[in-house]
């Protein structure tokens, strides 16, 4: 299994714009996440551009222009936060914080499954 990175509060941000979204353009992802950051647009282009070189995003070209793709899956993203949550916080294992996620409508039965199965993993 591929070490799962951790995450900024900023990369996440903008992870979680893009698994929302689908590929975009950082113009887009910023104009996106304007209301919930006081970042300047070069702010968001900078993290795009290092999370490129981390392996978080993949950069390719469109009639558009630059467009950027999350590499990490949602569940990928969440499992060491949920981790670090479960245990620092809540006191709980990873497991029980899964069963919520289960209860609600933040991840589909599939990424469910998939962040289960990585939170065992990382139990490893």
């Amino acid at each position: 299994m591929k070490r799962l990175p951790d995450l900024s509060k900023a990369e996440y941000e903008i992870l979680r714009e893009l698994w929302r979204s689908g590929d975009s353009t950082v113009r887009a992802v910023h104009d996106q996440l304007a209301e919930s950051t006081d970042w300047a647009y070069t702010t968001t282009k900078t993290h795009m551009d290092r999370m490129v070189k981390r392996g978080l995003l993949k950069r390719y070209k469109d009639s558009e222009g630059n467009q950027y793709s999350a590499l990490l899956s949602k569940p990928e993203g969440l499992v060491k936060m949920v981790r670090y949550f479960a245990e620092r916080v809540l006191e709980l294992d990873g497991k029980s914080v899964v069963s919520m996620f289960a209860k609600s409508e933040a991840l589909s039965p599939q990424e469910i499954k998939q962040l289960r199965e990585l939170l065992e993993k990382d139990d490893d």
